[in-house]
């Protein structure tokens, strides 16, 4: 007898399905489909992603095993690891993808009174990075890295208050890191974080003419003149200016006044160099905002380590974003998860409980009810920025 429901038939139940299937009817994703449909890919790859199978023919292994309780599972359909396989390659990754930002949607305000560390700003800040997943250049020709070897990039716009991401693009690994500025629609009064990858002035005199804030690092080579400096006696600032940029080009592209900040980090003694358009808030604060730009480093060591994304279960273009995009909806869930029962455990702790406890029928609220943490918790915060 079935008393009560399956942890993973729980965990489906925070999906907004009618929310997926307006995306699969606007790509038309079940047209002339007989054996798998939308619905029921998501599923058979979300409880690989949550399980950590490593292939699709885990998948298949694992729920064939469980055939008797895949109705009680959520899962309707049983299919063989071909049949898997032919829909990563076929079915619209946009499906995915479009749900995917849907979710993004609906759990970025759950966080948004979340804190961050040595910060205290109203405004939304955003991280943006990429991080690089190796693939083999033989079966993913279409993803080409460096020297000769294959990967695929995915890039990050990250919302630093409970680190959720806000905008994911996924590119062959030799697309170069400033260019998804073009893509991304940037919020007036936001601030956003990036490394010296990112200085294209073109895009960021764009963010300044729409009233966004950038803190980044300045490059060595860049030419400027001193206009004014201010007095600053906070730790660790060796300088605050106000400079215009004199490059032949550099002046033109971004012809207004910057903000410089000279910083020394007190643990490793190393001086670092800010560049800003952001000129209401303090020196110290611009270096803590770079130097929580790391949660985005946590977030893709997150990704890396706790979902399936190492090992691809395809290799075309389109089974790669189909795979990615499922990770991170898989991501979401377990921060909508978190964010609706309030528990205590982290978004790591929730994915571990629930991810081995998936074939259990434990109400999810009791399993996240403890008190205190019982398992390690992954935040990484003995890492280092400088």
């Amino acid at each position: 007898m079935h008393l009560g429901k399956f942890v993973f038939a729980q965990i489906v139940e925070f999906l907004p399905i009618y929310e997926f299937e307006k995306c699969v009817k606007r790509y038309k994703g079940d047209f002339h489909t007989k054996s798998l449909n939308s619905y029921n890919h998501l599923l058979q790859l979300l409880f690989g992603q949550i399980t950590s199978c490593t292939s699709l023919r885990d998948i298949c292994l694992c729920l064939k095993a469980h055939q008797n309780n895949l109705y009680h599972l959520g899962i309707r359909q049983q299919v063989n690891q071909s049949s898997l396989s032919r829909a990563n390659e076929k079915r619209d990754y946009r499906i995915f993808q479009d749900f995917g930002y849907h979710l993004i949607e609906q759990v970025r305000p759950l966080f948004a009174k979340e804190k961050m560390p040595l910060i205290d700003l109203e405004e939304t800040i955003f991280a943006l990075d990429s991080t690089s997943i190796s693939v083999s250049i033989n079966l993913a020709a279409w993803a080409s890295g460096k020297y000769s070897r294959g990967a695929v990039k995915m890039h990050t716009l990250l919302d630093l208050h409970g680190n959720i991401p806000a905008f994911i693009h996924i590119s062959d690994g030799t697309w170069h890191d400033s260019n998804v500025m073009d893509y991304i629609q940037f919020e007036s009064n936001a601030v956003y974080t990036m490394d010296k990858a990112y200085v294209d002035l073109t895009a960021l005199n764009k963010m300044d003419s729409i009233g966004a804030h950038f803190v980044t690092r300045a490059k060595s080579v860049m030419r400027y003149r001193i206009i004014e400096t201010m007095d600053t006696n906070e730790d660790g600032i060796l300088a605050d200016q106000l400079v215009m940029l004199t490059g032949h080009k550099s002046s033109r592209l971004y012809p207004k006044p910057l903000r410089i900040v000279q910083y020394r980090d007190a643990e490793t003694n190393e001086e670092l160099t800010f560049m800003s358009n952001n000129m209401d808030i303090s020196a110290l604060d611009i270096a803590n905002i770079y130097r929580n730009r790391w949660l985005i480093e946590v977030f893709f060591k997150w990704i890396k380590q706790n979902m399936t994304v190492k090992r691809m279960w395809g290799y075309s273009e389109n089974a790669v974003r189909i795979h990615l995009w499922t990770a991170i909806i898989s991501y979401l869930l377990m921060a909508k998860i978190k964010a609706n029962l309030q528990t205590e455990y982290s978004i790591t702790e929730v994915a571990r409980i629930l991810g081995v406890s998936a074939f259990a029928k434990t109400p999810i609220r009791e399993l996240l009810a403890k008190d205190q943490p019982t398992i390690e918790n992954q935040n990484i915060k003995e890492l280092k920025l400088f």
